[in-house]
């Protein structure tokens, strides 16, 4: 059995420490190692649902190689904004990269793809952020912290709406019927604190997240060769 991942620099294993992204020995290896099952990881730092579509809809033409799970992990770039233009000015209209319309819509193409092509979707809900830590990483080049925080209106709505995108997750997959690994409930009800994992931007799970990812996927996909 083969599974395939589609996501951004959380499933690729990404963290920022002393001020510097770096790529960890993530959950992928030891999910290998445990199940004996290969992983092929196309995720991308920087990725949307919109970047990830032509490659599923190139892969999904083509044969599988017998059982294949898909997993797609998309919504914290799609929900992000160009911050530097709203810095600049803080009181017009920005738009996020994906509107929640389009990023529901392109979900739902993903998971039509896939099942047309032989494949077995499986979503992730995102993992919670840290809003202070992020605003500030933001600003940390001089971006303006009272202009943001102007359009914002408050700091939490950061996290307000990256949360709104982890329930269109959730929603998608009731609707289509669909496995998803609940990362956000996960990390939410973790005995760690939610500052030990993520990391100092706010935003990429440090080595312990990572670690909780891998639990996550170990407890919540079960026997995988069931969903094939």
């Amino acid at each position: 059995m083969k599974v395939t991942v589609y996501g951004d620099s959380i499933l690729k294993g990404v963290c920022y420490e002393d001020g510097q992204y770096h790529v960890t020995p993530c959950w992928e290896q030891r999910f290998s190692q445990a199940l004996g099952v290969d992983i092929c990881n196309r995720s991308h730092f920087g990725f949307t649902i919109h970047h990830a579509l032509p490659s599923i809809r190139r892969c999904s033409g083509k044969p599988t190689d017998g059982e294949e799970i898909t997993v797609l992990e998309f919504g914290g770039n799609d929900c992000d904004f160009d911050w530097a233009a709203i810095a600049a000015e803080p009181k017009g209209r920005h738009r996020c990269h994906t509107p929640p319309e389009e990023f529901v819509s392109e979900y739902l193409m993903a998971i039509h793809l896939l099942r047309e092509g032989g494949r077995v979707p499986v979503l992730m809900s995102l993992p919670p952020i840290l809003p202070e830590r992020y605003l500030t990483f933001i600003c940390r080049e001089g971006l303006s912290r009272q202009s943001i925080l102007e359009w914002l209106g408050d700091v939490e709505a950061i996290s307000r709406w990256q949360e709104t995108y982890s329930n269109l997750i959730e929603q998608i997959a009731r609707e289509e019927q669909v496995l998803m690994i609940n990362l956000r409930r996960a990390f939410r009800q973790s005995d760690l604190p939610l500052e030990e994992l993520v990391c100092a931007d706010g935003i990429h799970p440090s080595a312990q997240g990572q670690d909780l990812i891998y639990y996550t996927v170990m407890t919540e996909t079960g026997n995988l060769t069931a969903l094939a």
